[in-house]
């Protein structure tokens, strides 16, 4: 038997960043890099102009937490189409095929893997919040 061995050189994480995202409201990355990954911290479903919140709505919560990871990957040089794994934090289950309707307008076949879990309550009242791997080319 084989066995294989990962060593990783702990210097090569990285940080990334964009203004184009909401800054991170506690100790925590917007993203890390970490050799061809890039994990993605919750992104909640706030405007970076603003630092508001886009709506009240599921849906529109939905579609502002991608746009926020998809200027996240920009950043680190992919895309969402690179997205490998996903998970969405929701309050309300029962808005789930309104929320998984707006996800699916970011997402074509191979759709990343993903799980949903219903939380009794997100940062600062939020109704959706989406992390996300993502692969870099």
């Amino acid at each position: 038997m084989t066995i294989h061995s990962l060593t990783t050189d702990f210097d090569m994480i990285t940080q990334v960043s964009s203004t184009y995202a909401p800054l991170a409201i506690g100790p925590y990355s917007q993203a890390i890099r970490i050799g061809n990954l890039l994990f993605v911290s919750g992104q909640l479903p706030i405007v970076p102009a603003t630092g508001e919140f886009c709506s009240d709505d599921a849906v529109a919560q939905t579609r502002q937490c991608l746009e926020n990871i998809a200027a996240i990957a920009r950043e680190a040089g992919t895309s969402l189409r690179n997205t490998v794994k996903t998970t969405l934090l929701v309050t309300e289950l029962s808005e789930f095929a309104l929320v998984n309707g707006a996800y699916a307008e970011f997402f074509s076949a191979p759709y990343p893997a993903r799980a949903c879990y219903e939380v009794k309550a997100l940062p600062k009242g939020a109704k959706v919040e989406i992390e996300a791997v993502i692969a870099i080319a």
